[in-house]
């Protein structure tokens, strides 16, 4: 009852002083001005979230083999490392893609040699003709734009594979815009 009888002579002094409930609330309008002045507001805050694609390459192994012997030991390894918001990996013939992502404004760098190290401590258990992983580092917005594929029946896979690097990629390279051309598979 007290506590009720104390509420009402609060608001009653507002009621019965209506100067100072006009002073009190421009005190706080002002006040609240003042603070929506001072907040820093940026349109586009600066963020940094980065992604690393780990992809290995081991030649004539169906989808399920790559699953088994190689993505999923690295993906085990990779959940180690610290700064990884989420994994996901696609395993199709002959090739291993898992692509980490980095939580929000975490160093890419740092990731990397996590990342790195926690491949290193399981590369021996990696079927020994599987090729070594490479990792890239894609940072902000940058995603791969084009997958490009060669085959020949009159060709050797070597010489497709050499031309691809002498001719191709240099090529691919030289064009405006293209950050880094890779050929991943090559024999």
């Amino acid at each position: 009852m007290s506590q009720d009888f104390q509420r009402h002579q609060w608001t009653d002094l507002f009621i019965r002083r209506p100067v100072l409930a006009i002073v009190v609330s421009l005190l706080i309008l002002l006040l609240g001005l003042k603070a929506v002045g001072s907040l820093p507001v940026n349109q586009y805050p600066q963020t940094q979230n980065a992604v690393v694609t780990i992809t290995t390459t081991y030649f004539g192994a169906d989808p399920e083999t790559i699953a088994g012997f190689i993505t999923q030991p690295l993906e085990g390894a990779i959940a180690q490392a610290q700064g990884i918001d989420y994994l996901s990996s696609i395993s199709i013939s002959g090739i291993s893609t898992i692509t980490a992502t980095l939580r929000l404004n975490y160093d890419a760098n740092q990731a990397l040699t996590q990342i790195n190290t926690q491949i290193s401590s399981v590369r021996n258990q990696l079927p020994p003709q599987a090729q070594q992983p490479i990792l890239t580092v894609q940072v902000g917005q940058t995603t791969a734009a084009m997958y490009m594929g060669f085959y020949s029946d009159d060709i050797a896979n070597n010489s497709i594979t050499d031309y691809l690097l002498r001719v191709v990629k240099p090529k691919l390279d030289s064009i405006n815009g293209v950050q880094n051309a890779e050929i991943l598979g090559g024999r």
